[in-house]
């Protein structure tokens, strides 16, 4: 690969990881803190319903979920940038194979070749 090519794929990582920053220090700020006290649309006159406090619960839970998962995909985006410091972008960590540009571009911290991807998800034993 390119210097030029891999300067473009560090640029789609490096613009993911800001932008999935943003949107779990949102989703962590909105799930921490959302509650029911007087002021957030609530009358402090009026009881809580038990409904109303599962709802917020599962809305919580839900909500760190999907922060997990990003924060996740970040711990991946930061190997990928690493990967491509090392000189090791773009070659499937299972096969020792290239993994295609199209690929790269559809999932650009990906460690592994459509083949080997294939295979671990039906189960396989991978080389």
């Amino acid at each position: 690969m390119t210097k030029a090519e891999l300067a473009v794929f560090k640029e789609k990582l490096l613009a993911l990881r800001a932008r999935l920053r943003g949107d779990v220090r949102q989703m962590a700020d909105a799930a921490l803190k959302k509650n029911r006290e007087p002021g957030n649309g609530e009358l402090s006159s009026m009881p809580i319903h038990m409904a109303d406090l599962g709802t917020d619960n599962f809305e919580q839970e839900f909500t760190l979920s999907l922060v997990e998962n990003q924060e996740e995909m970040l711990a991946q985006i930061e190997a990928a940038l690493e990967r491509i410091e090392d000189g090791v972008y773009g070659i499937c960590e299972e096969c020792g194979a290239k993994i295609p540009k199209a690929r790269l571009n559809a999932i650009p911290y990906t460690t592994l070749c459509v083949k080997c991807a294939a295979a671990l998800e039906e189960g396989y034993r991978l080389p």
